[in-house]
């Protein structure tokens, strides 16, 4: 029978990284420790009580004295480092806040290499490519062009993770994570701002002309791509797009969301984001493809679904 696997994710409470607890505790052959200081996480994010291979632990990663005990009474085989501050607006106002990730990302590294971590997860972002010149954006010969504290912070998390396995030997992986949406989502982000509003019958507000283009992936292909690859030892030491390939304008998404949710919203235009909107997004996927290995979640199909679950709150506001 094989062994029980301790797995620790940071910023568990958050979407990303309570989705993939949801699918982790579902194998009893792992025992998963979430931690999380609530800055942008949420306690009903966790994942059921009817699973018992979990427990939770407030804390900041980025205070050695709080993240320190419980990576050194518990021997972790993998770490998903997850937590970050997230959100264009909240990174672009509090920029001191974001660059304090990094003590975070030391702290994680750190104790993982004294403590006989297997491999690191790492979650970047698509916005180390910056604003790029090659499209699709490939994981090793797009340039990346980080500007943002946010994008900056990212872009230095890969370097000390390279630079940790080159000096000690601490195996990593790195996702870059582009537009992942799904019901858990927070406000913050395009997709479930637009779908609360209209369920609301409120305007719809785009910055710019909504020109801009994004891709989209659906939560459940984000984390099935990323626990295979975990548990199949794929791409150590390497860095994967995790996103799907199909642009979309953000006033198609805005178009969508209203005629999904038969809502008589209207698109409001705001004036352009001075900063963090970017003009283009589209990863090379052919790394994630391979890991998914089946058919990604059709945009709309993954729309319907956040609209089914938010309509319950809303019910009485749709048009």
């Amino acid at each position: 029978m094989d062994s029980i696997k301790k797995i620790l994710i940071t910023g568990g409470a958050g979407f990303i990284g309570s989705s993939l607890a949801d699918k982790l505790v579902r194998n009893k052959r792992y025992h998963v420790v979430i931690v999380d200081n609530m800055l942008t996480g949420n306690i009903d994010n966790l994942p059921s009580k009817e699973y018992t291979n979990w427990k939770y632990i407030h804390c900041d990663v980025n205070r050695y004295s709080e993240i320190a005990p419980i990576m050194q009474t518990n021997t972790f085989d993998y770490v998903f480092h997850y937590a970050a501050v997230v959100g264009v607006q909240r990174t672009l106002k509090n920029p001191v806040l974001v660059l304090e990730d990094i003590t975070g990302i030391k702290n994680i590294l750190d104790l993982a290499r004294y403590t006989g971590v297997k491999r690191v997860y790492y979650a970047s972002s698509s916005e180390v490519y910056g604003e790029s010149i090659e499209y699709p954006q490939h994981e090793h010969t797009t340039p990346l062009n980080s500007r943002l504290p946010y994008a900056v912070v990212k872009n230095v998390g890969e370097s000390y993770l390279r630079s940790y396995k080159k000096e000690f030997d601490l195996d990593f992986t790195i996702f870059r994570f582009f537009n992942t949406y799904g019901p858990k989502q927070s406000r913050d982000f395009v997709i479930t701002r637009f779908v609360k509003a209209a369920l609301k019958g409120e305007p719809l507000t785009i910055y710019g002309d909504g020109l801009q283009t994004r891709t989209f992936c659906y939560i459940d292909d984000n984390i099935d791509a990323s626990v295979r690859a975990m548990e199949e030892n794929l791409y150590v030491n390497d860095v994967i797009n995790i996103g799907s390939e199909i642009e979309y304008t953000i006033l198609s998404v805005a178009e969508d969301v209203i005629a999904l949710t038969n809502s008589s919203s209207s698109i409001q235009f705001l004036e352009a984001l001075e900063e963090g909107d970017m003009k283009r997004r589209q990863p090379d996927i052919h790394k994630m493809a391979q890991l998914l290995n089946r058919d990604m979640t059709p945009f709309t199909q993954g729309l319907a679904r956040i609209i089914s679950v938010l309509a319950k709150k809303y019910t009485a506001s749709v048009i």
